[in-house]
């Protein structure tokens, strides 16, 4: 990495991480995406009942693969064949695990969540019910404050996602956001999670690299 662009990440972040700790979040820095589940494997105790938000980064991060391999009562919202009631089942017992793993649309450089969801299972449960959620984000994610990350989130990632999701909106033509309300439309919910009541429920590993949208 360049080492102009490795002091600006690290000056950053070593700022971000401040703020978190001010806002009750437990933090974690790593250089890369291979050291997340090493880091995982610390935090999650085996046997632990866990669930998931729908993400990419997860994905790219080898998480899912890493949940699937027999260690924990995974419930798997990604497993072949679930028909719309048996996913519908996965998201209410989420709010009963013991971890639940995500990833954020952005992060503030002064330490909030910002987050946008069609259905909102994902964002309730990083509100309330899960014992422990550990939120997983690259440095892609870092946005300088609210309004630059509502911005991100509804013409960077929710364009992106809703193309992915083959979603019949004005932004997988357009590439931006035209605050639909069609009835395909994947941003229900805006969600600014500023502190958390709970020191320490909310976990989040930062990576000093780009993943997901």
């Amino acid at each position: 990495m360049n080492p102009n662009k490795k002091w600006w990440i690290d000056i950053n972040l070593e700022t971000l991480k401040k703020n978190l700790e001010l806002r009750n979040f437990e933090c974690f820095i790593v250089d890369k995406k291979e050291d997340i589940v090493p880091l995982l494997e610390k935090i999650i105790e085996k046997g632990s009942v866990v669930s998931c938000g729908g993400s990419m980064t997860l994905f790219e991060c080898g998480v899912i693969d890493f949940l699937r391999n027999g260690k924990f009562n995974f419930l798997d919202r990604y497993k072949e064949g679930l028909s719309g009631d048996e996913l519908g089942e996965i998201y209410r017992k989420s709010f009963w695990a013991d971890y639940y793993i995500m990833s954020s649309n952005a992060i503030t450089l002064d330490g909030k969540l910002i987050n946008i969801d069609g259905n909102g299972n994902r964002l309730a449960a990083l509100m309330f019910g899960p014992k422990s959620v550990i939120v997983i984000v690259g440095i892609n994610k870092l946005v300088l404050n609210e309004q630059e990350g509502i911005n991100r989130v509804r013409n960077i990632a929710s364009p992106m996602n809703a193309k992915r999701l083959s979603k019949n909106t004005p932004c997988t033509s357009s590439g931006k956001c035209h605050d639909c309300l069609s009835q395909d439309c994947i941003c229900s919910h805006i969600v600014v999670t500023r502190r958390h009541p709970v020191k320490g429920r909310i976990k989040i590993i930062i990576v000093k690299e780009e993943l997901g949208f």
